[in-house]
């Protein structure tokens, strides 16, 4: 990993909300083509950190640096240009509830760019096939599962083919069966086309299934406390914090058989 390109480049963030301090002096990278999953407990700012590296929030002090562009000191065609090659998958799936799930996809594909309807058509009924909705072009999101809200926002945050893609706790009220599928839809996408994939998560078998990478954030702290691959800081790590955090799911497991 060390020798790999870094996409995106977090140089001596702090976050601060009024009098509160949220992230102190975070220094990350995440390189080309990595699944890199944020973790940790409540309240110690996985959201708040993805939301400053995508723009969402402007730092009160460091640099966010991706693919070469610094996006606190950028102008607005800068940063329009970056952001077409992001694409995001938020909590919610974030789907406009009055269109269709092809309305919706079609969307940014609209805005960005100058194609012709048929070629629009042909994008969305691809990006559906990717994530397993071909077929559910007209429906509309009240109509759809959890799981296919996710997906159809997958297809939506994919649009442009952005070569990086954000997502925010993307197993987040899902049965355990569909999150496995989500999770192995975020594998094909990444190990089909390469794309690089930052994603917060707090779900013990998604983190061990997806994750190459992790970085593990805590409230005390203010920021990170141990980084690497998630089953080797599940049995070397040093820090109580982590080696508790990575092994909860076996305490969990004794408690539901006492």
């Amino acid at each position: 990993m060390k020798e790999r390109e870094a996409v995106i480049i977090v140089e001596g963030l702090t976050v601060r909300f009024g009098d509160d301090i949220i992230l102190d002096n975070v220094n990350l990278e995440v390189y080309r083509g990595e699944i890199f999953v944020i973790l940790g407990g409540s309240g110690c700012g996985k959201s708040t950190l993805l939301k400053h590296i995508i723009g969402l929030y402007e730092p009160e002090k460091g640099r966010i640096i991706i693919n070469g562009v610094d996006m606190t000191n950028a102008d607005d065609n800068m940063l329009r240009n970056v952001r077409k090659d992001m694409g995001m998958l938020f909590q919610s799936s974030a789907l406009l509830g009055s269109m269709t799930v092809y309305e919706n996809i079609a969307l940014p594909l609209k805005e960005y760019t100058d194609l012709s309807d048929r070629s629009i058509r042909l994008m969305v009924r691809m990006k559906l096939a990717m994530v397993g909705l071909s077929g559910f072009e007209n429906y509309f999101p009240s109509e759809l599962s959890g799981g296919m809200k996710k997906r159809a926002g997958i297809a939506r945050a994919m649009a442009l083919d952005p070569t990086i893609l954000f997502f925010d706790e993307p197993s987040a009220g899902l049965d355990p069966i569909t999150a496995a599928e989500l999770d192995l839809l975020i594998k094909n996408i990444n190990n089909g086309i390469g794309t690089t994939m930052v994603i917060v998560t707090h779900e013990l078998e998604s983190i061990f299934n997806i994750a190459h990478r992790v970085i593990m954030l805590d409230r005390g702290e203010k920021g990170i406390i141990a980084e690497g691959d998630p089953m080797k800081l599940r049995r070397e790590s040093s820090d109580l914090r982590v080696r508790n955090f990575f092994n909860r799911h076996i305490a969990e497991h004794l408690l539901e058989g006492a």
